[in-house]
């Protein structure tokens, strides 16, 4: 029997699941069982029935559902809720904490509690979407044995994807549960490499399945591919990472569509540009690198009230605090702006990085200077002339290629990881610009508190904090 959750009328955007268990971190993810109580009972034309969900229609919607959750998990959000990819590049050097949240505070400062609700509701986004293409997968299988094979594929694709990007963000000990037979199947914590494998397997999964070659195939293909790749590169197999990518070209993209109404809205242009919660930081720290005034095409930025920020429609000079100047990006400047979430540039940066660990580098400096000939404006890279520098380098031009995309929290983390630099030296550290505080020691984000309440999960359910 499948669960009984929320999904949306085939016409709808796809609604967050209603009236979801509390009582485990991931309990949200999985809608109430069946009740007798009649109190219970309200017909709500939002909601389909287990038995409506068992059928080929049921599966549709289940599929289109779990791209909806995805969406919301990494570009889109909620009034209560920021995306992995503000959140994450928050956590990190992207952005700056705007408002008066304590909260979002954390998060940006680097002293997040296991109950910071932002990162709970984050969290259990993302387990939504990939709770949902595990189902969406055995309702295919079963109720459509007939779909197009890229659409099963796809669904494997929102696994790994959901599955890396927590790992990237999260401590070692994250927490996989799932729904056999209508049950909730608490899963236990697992090591940060075991989460890294369980998406590459997904990955594998979702490849198999494609054989053909429709502009849905290669859609889908080529955006397992290159998550593929960026799994790979986080197991530290850089020749392998390389391999997965070929054939990607440069030109593709996989993006999240939005729109103007609010639930399915760009939440990068709402939290940025329209509510000033998020500033575009520069020089966080000490060491976070100068997105907002290095003046690069790649990511324009504009400053509360300059000739730029009128344009779009900023016009007050301050942050939603108040007290500091906003500085805005212009990749996204509507509500309904697209944002690619996997793309063929990604795949030119991974062959890069693996090009420079081979001992190439000056194949891997052509590769970075013909991604930078794409964008006008952009001068050519020289070699640093050290082994550091052009790590350094490399990882920059990642930076600003994959701005505000759900990267930086993981790279930064494999600079401490794979390259053996100093936590100290990669993330924000010395004064913090509120409240006379200073930048703490996290490097991940913990697990959180609600999921305690599972079982199978001991009290501290982070196995280590290290990067």
């Amino acid at each position: 029997m499948i669960p009984r959750m929320t999904f949306p009328r085939l016409r709808s955007a796809p609604r967050w699941a209603r009236g979801a268990a509390q009582r485990t971190g991931l309990a949200a993810v999985f809608a109430l069982g069946a009740c007798s109580s009649d109190v219970l009972t309200v017909d709500d034309p939002d909601i389909i029935d287990p038995e409506n969900v068992q059928s080929p229609a049921g599966a549709e919607a289940v599929r289109r559902g779990a791209l909806g959750r995805l969406n919301n998990a990494t570009s889109g959000g909620s009034a209560t809720a920021d995306n992995i990819f503000l959140l994450g590049g928050l956590f990190a050097d992207e952005w700056i904490n705007g408002d008066s949240f304590i909260a979002r505070q954390e998060v940006d400062q680097r002293v997040i509690t296991p109950d910071n609700s932002f990162v709970l509701n984050t969290n259990r986004n993302l387990h939504r979407a990939r709770v949902s293409a595990e189902q969406a997968v055995e309702l295919l299988t079963t109720y459509r044995p007939d779909a197009p094979r890229w659409q099963v594929a796809e669904m494997y694709f929102v696994q790994a994807y959901v599955e890396n990007i927590l790992a990237e963000h999260f401590c070692s000990g994250l927490v996989f549960s799932t729904v056999v037979d209508g049950h909730e199947q608490f899963g236990s914590p697992i090591t940060t490499t075991a989460a890294f494998e369980r998406a590459l397997g997904h990955a594998n999964d979702g490849l198999a399945l494609i054989t053909g070659n429709t502009a849905d195939d290669l859609r889908v293909r080529h955006a397992l591919q290159v998550t593929r790749g960026r799994i790979l590169m986080n197991l530290n197999r850089p020749a392998e990472a390389a391999t997965a990518v070929s054939g990607v070209p440069t030109s593709f993209r996989y993006q999240m569509l939005h729109t103007q109404q609010l639930e399915s809205a760009n939440n990068t242009y709402l939290r940025n540009v329209s509510e000033r919660r998020y500033s575009v930081a520069t020089n966080e720290g000490v060491n976070g690198l100068n997105f907002g005034t290095a003046g690069d095409p790649r990511l324009p930025v504009c400053e509360g009230n300059d000739t730029a920020c009128k344009t779009i429609g900023v016009t007050n000079p301050g942050r939603d605090d108040q007290g500091r100047p906003i500085r805005v990006q212009m990749l996204w400047t509507v509500r309904e702006a697209p944002v690619t979430i996997v793309s063929g540039v990604e795949a030119r940066l991974i062959e890069a990085e693996a090009q420079l660990r081979a001992g190439a580098g000056a194949t891997s400096l052509a590769t970075l200077n013909a991604l930078r000939t794409t964008v006008t404006g952009l001068a050519p890279l020289a070699d640093t002339g050290t082994a550091a520098g052009n790590v350094s380098q490399l990882f920059r031009e990642r930076a600003f290629w994959l701005f505000g995309r759900g990267h930086r929290t993981g790279d930064m983390r494999r600079l401490v990881r794979q390259y053996g630099r100093a936590a100290n030296t990669v993330f924000p550290v010395g004064a913090y610009h509120k409240n006379e505080a200073t930048y703490g020691v996290d490097v991940n984000m913990p697990i959180p508190k609600a999921e305690q309440n599972n079982p199978n999960a001991p009290g501290d359910i982070c196995i280590d904090r290290n990067a």
